[in-house]
């Protein structure tokens, strides 16, 4: 119903020669509605000379049939005031784009109103208790609603066909939101083919485009497929019973959704054996944590750092190292990461410590610092199977924030604590040149702090003789802001690497210590 005054008060309906009537092109023409705008407010148009027609039922009763249907092409009225548009912020046309989605037929003739009045009231829509204001703000709050709503509740059934399978989902909005939502689908699923069918519009993703049409009956979607019991008892598995909260539920999950959803057959019993289930998790014993995939096997008591009879090859070093217990970070990490690459290659690599990608999988540099280094070795002319690639660290420091586990820079402690697994990888491989990536693995090396900008890309002879390059890591060019930093950044490690590369084939002395 609108909730606008069609009139003002005492005045009678306006003659047909005065009112306009507006035709967009459907309910959700928000562009057809600013252009109209633009137009009206130069020719002076008030707003309840106005009629929005969106080709159901125009917002105005009393209307005369033969109204205008364009206002392009009219003069202004006889004594009307030309208005400029007034200039208005991106929260009012966010707003505004919302609640011309909103079902309320007078949407239209609100946010004209609200512009036709801010010619004027320039701070209009600062006045958080003006009526139009609040309304305003109340249609987008239900359109946006709405809009996640769709997001949460949508089920594809899978439709199996000669071109392959399809998805196909029914659902019911409360308003015009088909074509805003979709884009979230276009995203999330981006590598099927599914159609969302409403009583309105219907979408359809054919992979490359979203392509729009009219709306369907609810006997047009397929109604189940084998997908859905494995559905119901994921559902049920991860029902919490002594966190339920049926208010809430009935918030999130209004009752008209549940026949389209295909646990909601499920809550009604869940709900039911709630308390029981609840009190016999309280009474049962405590159960031992799961152990994660790729997790290592507890220690023995006496198991630490590598001390008699050290392993001398690469298989049995990375063996012994799922042992090794001489700092905390083993408790925490799902498994130890060690080296990868030729048992004879003559260049090592060496950087900090595993990341999260890298803890999972067990083996170094294969996540988003990987990417970059895999990528610089390549500009470098250096293939990475030629390469040993290691770590200070074999274990993954990091603290918990959210659902995430965010990277930590380990102590000189904990870099002291691996560095015996280091020492046998340099001893196993032996290569003749060494890049220290980061101010970690430089530390682990050389037994000090490492200024990495100021000492990088200068070959120097270690201890044992080897050369030995410092660079930049890969993770510090991903954190940097601008693109232009980390170009130059990336350019650096791309030349670091070279000079490493070109070591190889020297052998001429070079300085009998690290740069100081």
């Amino acid at each position: 119903m609108d909730q606008l005054p069609l009139l003002p008060a005492g005045a009678a309906p306006a003659g047909a020669s005065r009112v306009r009537r507006v035709r967009l092109a459907g309910d959700a023409d928000f562009a057809g509605f600013r252009d109209a705008a633009r137009l009206l407010l130069r020719d002076g148009v008030a707003p309840q000379d106005v009629v929005w027609d969106t080709g159901g039922r125009p917002d105005d009763l009393f209307a005369a049939a033969e109204a205008a249907p364009s206002p392009v092409g009219r003069e202004p009225e006889p004594g009307a005031a030309p208005r400029t548009a007034p200039r208005v912020t991106r929260a009012f046309l966010d707003a505004a784009g919302a609640a011309a989605l909103h079902r309320e037929p007078g949407r239209f003739r609100l946010i004209y109103q609200l512009l036709w009045r801010m010619a004027d009231e320039p701070r209009l829509l600062s006045v958080a208790s003006d009526p139009d204001v609040m309304r305003l703000a109340d249609l987008a709050k239900a359109v946006k609603r709405d809009i996640h709503k769709m997001h949460a509740f949508v089920r594809f059934r899978d439709v199996p066909g000669p071109d392959g399978d399809a998805f196909v989902a029914w659902y019911e909005p409360d308003h015009h939101i088909v074509e805003a939502a979709a884009p979230f689908f276009v995203k999330r699923f981006a590598s099927l083919r599914w159609t969302i069918l409403t009583p309105e519009r219907s979408a359809h993703w054919t992979g490359a485009e979203v392509l729009f049409g009219p709306g369907a009956a609810q006997r047009d979607a397929p109604e189940g497929d084998p997908l859905e019991e494995l559905w119901r008892s994921y559902y049920a598995s991860i029902f919490n019973p002594a966190r339920l909260n049926t208010d809430a539920m009935r918030a999130e999950m209004p009752k008209r959704f549940w026949k389209n959803l295909p646990e909601a057959a499920l809550i009604h019993d869940l709900v039911a054996t709630a308390p029981a289930r609840t009190a016999a998790m309280i009474e049962a014993a405590p159960t031992w944590p799961v152990q994660r995939r790729g997790a290592e096997p507890p220690p023995a008591p006496d198991a630490g750092a590598p001390d008699d009879d050290p392993p001398a090859d690469l298989p049995a070093i990375a063996a012994a190292a799922r042992g090794c217990r001489a700092c905390p970070l083993w408790e925490h990490a799902t498994q130890t990461v060690p080296g990868e690459g030729p048992a004879d290659a003559r260049l090592m690599v060496i950087g900090e410590q595993p990341g999260d990608l890298e803890d999972i999988a067990g083996r170094p540099f294969v996540g988003p610092a990987g990417q970059v280094f895999d990528r610089a070795l390549a500009e470098a002319g250096v293939g990475r199977d030629r390469a040993y690639v290691t770590n200070a660290v074999k274990h993954f420091k990091f603290e918990p924030r959210g659902k995430r586990r965010i990277h930590k820079r380990p102590s000189a402690g904990e870099i002291h604590a691996c560095l015996p697994w280091l020492e046998r990888e340099l001893a196993a491989v032996d290569p003749a040149v060494v890049v220290l990536l980061g101010a970690s693995a430089a530390q682990a090396v050389l037994g000090r702090s490492v200024a990495v900008t100021r000492e990088r890309g200068r070959p120097f002879r270690l201890a044992d003789g080897r050369w030995g390059v410092i660079a930049t890591h890969p993770s510090y060019i991903l954190r940097l802001q601008t693109e232009d930093e980390k170009r130059a950044a990336f350019g650096a490690l791309v030349a670091d690497l070279r000079t490493a590369a070109g070591l190889l084939t020297q052998d001429a002395p070079g300085e009998p210590s690290p740069p100081a």
